[in-house]
């Protein structure tokens, strides 16, 4: 007999009784071997039991040489005259024993792979396909326990429980997986169907498998997710450098083995976009990653710049405004990792096996940014035109990120610019108090806010405290911002008390969004603080804004009690003033609601932790960082603004007051007091000035103003003189003609001292002007 028709005889006590010339070649035994042996010293293993039942299967024969062979067997009862059991006909056919069946066929010959196991999960039956993913013959698999032939790995481990549980339950399941076979060079992605197998009487004697390779799809899959954790994980801040990190932690290592970010040097500027050059292009690195620690294949560091020559994929990319692909073996690839190894020889042993590169432009509004390298040194797949497409769709959402980040940066520098062009640069000088003072912009991505403060100079050593917050963020605030400080100089310099001026700035901010302007000025708040070192008074008035604190010579701090009054714009409502005397040396703290105010925050916890950082003994610079430091979080929410001021005082030596009759005879007596008071000063040398300047001060007072008259020199950084009536009637320069017979006396006061002018009283007005001291000796 030929292999195909090897045959046995086995009586009913499993003694072989006869053997085919088939049977020996299949076996290695001849039949004097064979014969009168027991059948089972033959096998290799127990016939499982499906197989007895159904009479058929596939059995394990040790072969006479020693190795295993799995036959397929299929038995034939035989019975005596009397019906009697008299042994069985076994027929056997050969591994590889080509199929005659038309179902045979189909099933070696399906394109999926497909195979079918015992009860046990032992392999009987593998086609083609089957056998080419396994990578070995149909024979060195057949009755072989399934995790004898595969790695030990979570993913087999998972396949073989599969297996198990359709033989435990009797229902079919499905198992996805991604993983290598071995005999694939890379990692496919699998969908099985397992089934049960059941025999006539419907018992359950094996299990069948299809395994579907579903990479495409899983691979499209993974670009879809890519997508949505690139829509959720880029362009979490407004910073051009973090977003582009960000794009490197998208695409490493699920894309990419290596990936760079790189950028023209006008978007980390605030210059405009040039046009494209178009040979070699000069690019910074902002960001790159890598699957090695530390990013050893980079060729530029990051911050440096490189220049790409045209014909590298970089280049090519930025002109031709699409995602190029370089393959290995290609003359542009083998050209690019040449200069890349010449250019950082260090890390050529990373870039060995390099074999696929893509360089995506950075594209959004029509303006490209820069360009993404993304390179495959370890995956084995090459980049095709999917990975093209989806490069592309996740460059073009990481650019517009990038210029969202790059608009804002560019905003916020040119806020910040004329923010500081607007707030003082160098304190004034003046004697009534020291100031120290600090400005922190947000680094929230609502951008700078309009929080200012000012110290003006005014009249009789007196000086004005001013700190406002100027709703809403970016350069429309800023520009209010700068609205208010110019409103607010001006108004300073009228010498308004503190409501009257914050009355005459809400009646602008009032008038302004009555003429139909987009006014952010609605909202805004201030608070005006004037202290006077001669009278040791400070007066202040708020619209809308958080009381200072007072920190005392004796160390007690504490808020200044006061009524905050409306926002600017309100309007129809009146601003309150608040008069306290305050002792030299008195700390008061003013402030924007940026401070203490946040989501997060308790208001009164904070303001407590302010008034306690207050009472720490030490210079006022060192005390503003003390209290920005225990006041603030890590991360404020809004500017801050912070001005502290130590209060001075002018003593009795530094003063000289006098009463004067409201009679022109007694303008020799107030010039002859003013010159015996500049002698015991060590002022001679403006003794002549100051006669002139009394004498005509005086006379005005007496002649055209009311009693009660008052001269009052006071002796600071500047010799002021001031002159005090009872009527609210300011004078004015005017040029005199020539037969006039007065009109000069202010017209000489103007023009003999450094300034002058007048301001309103409760009881008058004052007349004022201020001289150099001469200098010292």
């Amino acid at each position: 007999m030929e292999d195909a028709s090897a045959a046995a005889i086995i009586d009913a006590r499993g003694i072989v009784t006869g053997w085919s010339e088939g049977a020996r070649r299949l076996t290695g035994y001849p039949s004097a071997e064979a014969v009168g042996r027991a059948a089972r010293e033959l096998l290799a293993e127990d016939v499982p039991p499906a197989a007895v039942t159904a009479r058929s299967g596939t059995v394990m024969v040790r072969h006479r040489d020693g190795y295993l062979v799995g036959i397929r067997v299929s038995a034939c009862a035989v019975t005596g005259p009397g019906g009697e059991p008299g042994g069985y006909v076994i027929t056997a056919a050969p591994p590889g024993r080509a199929e005659t069946s038309l179902a045979g066929r189909a099933f070696q010959q399906a394109s999926v792979s497909m195979s079918v196991f015992d009860t046990g999960q032992r392999y009987l039956r593998l086609n083609e396909a089957a056998c080419h993913v396994m990578g070995v013959s149909e024979e060195a698999l057949l009755g072989r326990h399934f995790p004898e032939t595969v790695e030990e790995a979570d993913h087999n481990r998972g396949f073989d429980w599969h297996l198990r549980q359709v033989v435990e339950t009797g229902r079919p399941l499905r198992y996805e997986s991604y993983t290598g076979a071995p005999a694939l060079n890379r990692e496919h992605a699998w969908v099985t169907e397992m089934w049960p197998v059941r025999d006539a009487a419907g018992e359950l004697v094996g299990t069948a498998l299809a395994a579907f390779d579903s990479t495409d799809q899983y691979w499209a899959r993974q670009r879809l997710a890519l997508l949505n954790e690139a829509a959720a994980a880029i362009g979490t801040t407004l910073d051009v450098v973090r977003t582009a990190e960000e794009v490197i932690g998208v695409v490493v290592p699920g894309f990419a083995d290596f990936a760079s970010v790189d950028l023209s040097d006008w978007v980390l500027g605030a210059d405009e976009a040039p046009a494209v050059p178009a040979e070699a292009i000069s690019l910074r690195r902002v960001a790159h990653g890598s699957v090695t620690e530390g990013t050893p294949e980079a060729a530029v560091h990051l911050g440096d710049a490189d220049v790409y020559p045209s014909f590298s994929p970089i280049a090519r990319a930025m002109r031709e405004g699409r995602a190029v692909v370089a393959q290995a073996g290609e003359p542009s690839f083998m050209r690019w990792v040449a200069e890349r190894n010449a250019r950082a020889p260090g890390g050529r042993p990373y870039r060995l096996g390099a074999h696929s590169m893509m360089a995506v432009p950075l594209r959004a509004r029509g303006t490209t940014l820069g360009v993404a390298v993304a390179v495959r040194i370890h995956q084995p797949d090459d980049y095709g035109e999917d990975d093209a497409v989806f490069a592309e769709e996740l460059a073009s959402r990481a650019a517009v990120c990038v210029d969202n980040a790059r608009r804002f940066a560019r905003e916020r520098t040119t806020a910040l610019a004329l923010q500081h062009s607007l707030l003082p640069k160098g304190l004034p000088g003046q004697a009534a108090v020291e100031v120290a003072h600090r400005y922190l912009p947000s680094g929230s991505a609502a951008g700078i806010g309009g929080d200012w403060f000012d110290v003006i100079p005014l009249s009789g050593s007196r000086v004005a405290l001013v700190v406002g917050d100027v709703v809403g963020h970016g350069i429309p605030s800023t520009a209010t911002m700068g609205r208010l400080v110019t409103a607010v100089r001006t108004l300073a310099d009228v010498d308004l008390p503190p409501d009257e001026l914050l009355t005459h700035l809400d009646d602008l901010v009032t008038h302004l969004a009555s003429d139909g302007d987009d006014v952010p000025e609605l909202g805004a708040t201030c608070l005006y603080a004037v202290y006077d070192p001669v009278a040791r008074r400070l007066n202040l008035a708020a619209a809308g804004h958080p009381a200072p604190a007072l920190v005392l010579p004796d160390g007690s701090a504490r808020l200044i009690p006061m009524s905050a009054g409306p926002p600017l714009g309100v309007g129809g409502l009146p601003f309150e003033a608040t008069e306290l005397q305050l002792p030299e040396g008195s700390v008061v703290a003013l402030y924007t609601d940026g401070l203490v105010e946040d989501r997060d925050r308790d208001v009164d916890h904070a303001t407590a932790e302010l008034c306690r950082a207050l009472t720490v003994p030490d210079s006022l610079d060192a005390l503003c960082d003390t209290v920005l430091k225990s006041v603030l979080p890590e991360e404020p929410g809004d500017d801050v603004a912070l001005l502290l001021a130590r209060t001075r005082a002018l003593g009795t030596g530094e003063v000289a007051t006098w009463d004067v009759a409201p009679d022109p005879a007694q303008v020799a007596a107030a010039r002859q007091a003013a010159t015996e008071q500049l002698t015991a000063w060590g002022l001679d040398e403006a003794a002549f000035v100051t006669e002139l300047v009394v004498s005509e001060l005086v006379t005005n007072a007496i002649r055209y103003g009311a009693p009660p008259v008052q001269l009052r020199l006071i002796r600071d950084r500047t010799l002021i003189c001031e002159v005090s009536d009872g009527s609210s009637t300011s004078p004015h320069l005017r040029r005199a003609h020539q037969d006039d017979e007065g009109g000069r006396g202010l017209l000489l006061v103007a023009q003999l001292t450094q300034r002058w002018g007048s301001r309103q009283t409760t009881r008058g007005k004052t007349i004022w002007c201020e001289q150099p001291l001469p200098p010292l000796p």
